[in-house]
């Protein structure tokens, strides 16, 4: 009875759950045309000063206080880290089919276990040993099946290594959101979080900066309200259901990863990615039961 009813209470947060895993889903596809169209740099400049400019009216409208100085470079030096989970991410999206990327992005669970026995003193029990060689089989299942495929290229290779990248990065921002949400309320850790990244994007704007054309303002509006609206939803979802339910779900991703390459982009999945992407899967729901708050995929925080 203690299970059914804890199950039916945890409905409506993976309702949300399931929708915010699509609305991070359609922010990549987003992300992905414009980063093609005008680069990752000014994508995530733009998109950083309309999250500033949404997130700080929504923190200006409540309760609101400044963080201390000792909680602010908790938040400079995690959007540090985030800003260099962005650009390795975004840059490797533009160049690998969705789902290779969304695969690939799943082993940032399994570095986080090791990170987490590295930076907070956590023993590295033998689960954790399986799931990263499992995760380590997927990934390289992924990389090497693009040897000797007309479809790819050097630019493919180097996008993969790139998101790989990317989740080392994103690991140890787990570690520091962690630290984070014991210390300040998710939309302050949001506002200041967008405003020390538009503070480091603009130490280049000099030199990298360019106006985004018309055309394009709807896809980069559009990818700021999915992006915050996600983020928000995953939020929710997460404070009103345990992680045991929800953390499967998200795990969908890899499944409108692929259905969203092919209809926008013409994508191909090969064999090798969707087994490639199991064995990652496989290796995060291992993570899953040893440290649940330390599996969740890339997109819940870009």
């Amino acid at each position: 009875m203690k299970t059914k009813t804890s199950t039916r209470a945890a409905l409506p947060a993976v309702l949300v759950c399931v929708f915010a895993i699509f609305v991070l889903a359609a922010m990549d596809v987003a992300m992905k045309a414009l980063v093609m169209a005008i680069g990752v740099y000014n994508t995530l400049l733009w998109r950083s000063l309309l999250a500033a400019t949404v997130s700080g009216i929504a923190w200006s409208a409540g309760r609101r206080s400044l963080p201390t100085v000792g909680v602010f470079r908790l938040h400079m030096l995690r959007a540090f880290v985030v800003c260099m989970v962005l650009i390795t991410f975004f840059w490797g999206l533009a160049r690998v089919p969705l789902a290779e990327a969304i695969g690939l992005s799943f082993v940032a669970p399994l570095i986080a276990l090791m990170l987490a026995a590295f930076l907070l003193g956590e023993r590295i029990r033998r689960e954790a040993i399986w799931a990263s060689i499992a995760g380590l089989g997927g990934v390289a299942m992924i990389v090497f099946g693009q040897f000797g495929h007309s479809a790819y290229s050097d630019q493919a290779i180097m996008g993969s290594a790139s998101i790989l990248l990317s989740t080392g990065f994103y690991a140890y921002s787990l570690i520091l959101a962690r630290k984070q949400a014991l210390l300040a309320k998710p939309i302050e850790i949001m506002f200041f979080q967008n405003i020390c990244l538009v503070a480091i994007f603009a130490l280049a704007a000099p030199w990298l900066s360019a106006l985004v054309p018309p055309s394009l303002w709807l896809a980069l509006a559009a990818a700021t309200v999915l992006s915050l609206c996600g983020q928000f939803l995953m939020s929710w979802s997460y404070a009103r259901a345990e992680a045991q339910y929800l953390i499967p779900l998200e795990y969908s991703a890899f499944v409108w990863a692929i259905a969203f390459g092919w209809f926008f982009f013409n994508e191909t999945v090969t064999w090798t990615t969707l087994a490639g992407g199991g064995l990652i899967i496989a290796g995060c729901f291992t993570a899953a039961r040893i440290s649940p708050k330390l599996a969740e995929p890339i997109e819940s925080t870009l």
